[in-house]
């Protein structure tokens, strides 16, 4: 997610604390080289994404190449989905998104020369953190920075106050590895790490839970200690349309202890896509979250699966039209109008026939079941958009928007050309990270 990952410095903390020496490489960052793959004995791959996970593929197949007698692991939240594909690549063993203890117990087995056996682990352990571990991975300077309003910028730091989610979603990656159930990140752990970040320069740290609210007394003291340590630091968080509303009380209470942002996954404004999606949320919802973090000061950023397959034209321009008139545009990042959604292995999705009749078997290319809309001006369209997106990433939101807004009306044959957003600004009005990765 454009960030220093939490769980590689997490499984290093875990192996060095077993003796082992670890080289820890973020091949979004940096260049794996052939000779740390050719002596190593151990190769762990952190998949905590859709898009990690395919560019792993062709690394996975190198290590295997170049150290043949190397263990080869895959851990992290997408690892367990694609086990079947994995393996086929020459992966020894797959681990879910608890994966700290069994990460150490291979390490063990492979200093023992013995098998690891994951019948004898459970699947969702409850484990007690270690600090994680960032030496040697690269500095907070090279991940994304903190546009904030009047041009000033910020080191980014992340961490992991929990794990997993309470909810159901069906369009989740979460789901099928947690069901339901979510971790908490021990206190002092966080803390200890939020700490090395600032000492590192980190003046903002993200918090990467899926819901930061799953457990709001813990997240709550989490960002009041964050605030009394350092309250020059700010953070972002995300939390569902739902818990702001349960937990509006709370929302004045993040402004005052620096939450610069708060991201929510919208997904749609369409109430029988959102009923699809079993999101927990109506659009008179959306609505209402939107006036009470304003009335908050707490800056709302929505994130949204803008193109699925019971999206028509017209609910697109609405979309786009919802945005503007709620003013915003400056909140949302452009890929948001360009995201499709994904339906990986062991999707909720696929358990509907509304999805079913959309979607192909399995394709390891992409990693996921392709689909094809009904309508394919709608395909057509998020095309275009995609390439209008991938031209203009440093553009300014407002003129991307525009151009997008207008693109939809005409191809949905709307006389004229929609309304322009107001004019184009020099600087950002809300703070947002300039590395909007969500998937």
């Amino acid at each position: 997610m454009g960030r220093q990952p939490f769980g590689i410095a997490s499984a290093a903390a875990w192996l060095r604390r077993e003796g082992w020496d670890v080289t820890p490489v973020d091949v979004a960052k940096e260049r794996l080289e052939d000779d740390t793959l050719a002596s190593a004995d151990l190769i762990a791959f952190h998949l905590p994404m859709h898009t990690a996970t395919r560019l792993a593929g062709a690394v996975i197949v190198r290590a295997r190449r170049l150290n043949p007698s190397a263990r080869l692991c895959a851990f992290g939240l997408y690892a367990p989905l694609n086990a079947a594909w994995l393996t086929s690549l020459g992966v020894d063993d797959v681990l879910g998104g608890e994966f700290e203890a069994d990460l150490a117990a291979i390490a063990r087995s492979a200093s023992a020369g013995s098998s690891f056996d994951p019948s004898t682990h459970e699947r969702l352990p409850r484990i007690h953190f270690l600090v994680p571990d960032r030496a040697g991975l690269p500095p907070l300077s090279t991940y994304a920075t903190l546009q904030m309003p009047g041009g000033a910028r910020r080191q980014v730091g992340y961490t992991e106050a929990s794990r997993g989610c309470r909810h159901l979603c069906r369009h989740c990656p979460v789901v099928p590895i947690y069901e339901g159930q979510f971790r908490v990140v021990q206190a002092e752990v966080v803390l200890a790490d939020i700490a090395a970040q600032v000492a590192a320069g980190a003046g903002h740290i993200t918090f990467g839970d899926p819901d930061f609210f799953n457990g709001p007394t813990h997240a709550m003291r989490l960002v009041e200690a964050l605030h009394a340590a350092h309250p020059s630091v700010s953070y972002d968080v995300t939390i569902k349309v739902e818990h702001l509303l349960e937990h509006r009380d709370l929302l004045p209470r993040l402004a005052a202890t620096g939450c610069a942002f708060v991201v929510s996954a919208v997904e749609s404004i369409d109430d029988h896509v959102l009923a699809l999606l079993d999101k927990g949320h109506t659009r008179a919802d959306f609505l209402e979250a939107v006036d009470l973090c304003r009335r908050a000061g707490v800056t709302l950023v929505p994130t949204f699966v803008a193109f699925h397959p019971w999206l028509t034209l017209d609910s697109y321009c609405e979309l786009l039209d919802t945005i503007a008139s709620l003013d915003l545009i400056d909140h949302v990042a452009p890929i948001q109008l360009a995201i499709r959604l994904l339906v990986p292995q062991g999707s909720l999705l696929l358990t509907l026939d509304e999805m079913r009749q959309h979607v192909g078997p399995f394709d390891p290319a992409t990693l996921t079941h392709r689909w094809s809309h009904p309508d394919p001006r709608v395909d057509d369209l998020h095309r275009e958009i995609t390439a209008i997106v991938g031209t203009r990433l440093t553009a300014d939101r407002r003129a991307v928007f525009d151009q997008i807004r207008a693109l939809a009306h005409e191809r949905a044959g709307h006389a004229g050309v929609a309304e322009q957003s107001r004019p184009a600004r020099d600087r950002a009005t809300v703070p947002y990270l300039n590395e909007p990765w969500y998937c």
